[in-house]
């Protein structure tokens, strides 16, 4: 499969097919996107009436194609664990202050999960083949699944695969009671390093983003990378099963770690999840270059989409982008990026990049 354009809002200067220049710096356990104008892409008249995520996801979606100099794709599959929290807060608040009576719908149609992907399908006027996933960890995982699958079996020439995902200050105050982000001052690029003992603190930043793919089963002379792979396994049993995992996953693509230039890791400075990290770069990954991704769009269910595009501009490229140069000491050219991911240490996946 190859990656023929790309499109992502984030919490970095990423949208309009920017270098990672230089990291947005943030202080608090939330990174935010970073929004374009998108009167560049939405009709101002339909923006008022679209939530915040949905325009993010409309945009990045509209980038991607625009780049492919594509009208329709062949089909349009999204993946989102969170949804449309705002509109769905907004809903179920006027259910209770209005103790269920006289409540608009609107609200309520723009909260279900498969709302971006219908609504880049209405504005295309594209009736081909739309899917959702909602599937926690795995749902960017399982629309791109779907997306190669489709391209396999020959049902689709090309294919729009996207994941989107929001944190709003009810969402937030949610998740940071259930301690998944830290306390107290935290700045992203100090994630890593930011405790003086040298010794991990439970939690990480919250983050959110929209990333857009436009995959097809034939090369053209403008594709930013091939994507020679993707495995997921749930809840694995220890590192050594881990390892055995991503092994035979490379095994299965005709490889050895020796073969790979480049590793992006899901690290999020959370103590107990970062574990399965640094013992790989012990163990499987050792004396291999690395780099970790979330300190610059912060921690959510399908942030792998972000590890996606990193690793797609990277490959493209050939080198790290002026953001991240001083995170490895790389003097060749990256042409095979594997990734390795896990969302709440339940959720693990690996995917395999190439140059075309």
């Amino acid at each position: 499969m190859y990656i023929r354009a790309t499109g992502n809002i984030s919490p970095q200067k990423t949208f309009g097919h920017q270098p990672l220049q230089e990291a947005v710096a943030y202080t608090g356990n939330r990174l935010s996107c970073i929004e374009p104008d998108y009167k560049a892409f939405i009709d101002p008249k339909q923006i008022r009436r679209m939530s915040r995520i949905i325009r993010m996801g409309v945009a990045a979606a509209m980038e991607c194609l625009q780049e492919a100099e594509l009208k329709q794709p062949d089909a349009i599959v999204t993946g989102t664990a969170y949804g449309c929290l705002e509109d769905t807060h907004s809903f179920i608040s006027k259910m209770v202050e209005f103790n269920e009576e006289l409540l608009t719908p609107t609200a309520f149609i723009q909260s279900t999960h498969n709302t971006i992907g219908a609504q880049i399908g209405l504005l295309l006027q594209c009736n081909n083949y739309n899917n959702a996933f909602v599937h926690r960890g795995f749902s960017f995982e399982s629309a791109l699944l779907d997306g190669m699958m489709l391209l396999k079996d020959n049902d689709a020439a090309n294919v729009l695969v996207g994941a989107i995902d929001e944190i709003t200050n009810t969402s937030h105050t949610i998740l940071s009671r259930l301690g998944l982000y830290k306390q107290g001052d935290t700045s992203n690029l100090n994630l890593y390093s930011s405790i003086p003992t040298g010794i991990g603190t439970k939690g990480t930043i919250a983050g959110e983003g929209a990333s857009f793919f436009l995959l097809t089963n034939q090369p053209s002379g403008s594709d930013y990378a091939k994507l020679d792979g993707l495995h997921t396994f749930y809840k694995p049993d220890g590192i050594p099963e881990i390892e055995k995992q991503i092994t035979g996953f490379l095994e299965s693509q005709d490889i050895s770690i020796n073969d790979i230039d480049l590793i992006i890791t899901g690290k999020n400075g959370d103590a107990g999840g970062d574990l399965a990290y640094d013992q790989l770069a012990q163990s499987i990954f050792a004396d291999k270059e690395s780099i970790h991704y979330k300190w610059l769009c912060g921690e959510y269910p399908t942030a792998s989409a972000f590890a996606l595009w990193l690793a797609a501009t990277i490959i493209k490229s050939g080198e790290l982008p002026p953001a991240l140069r001083g995170s490895g000491s790389l003097d060749k050219k990256i042409g095979r990026i594997l990734i390795y991911n896990h969302y709440l240490g339940i959720h693990h996946a690996v995917s395999l990049l190439s140059a075309c």
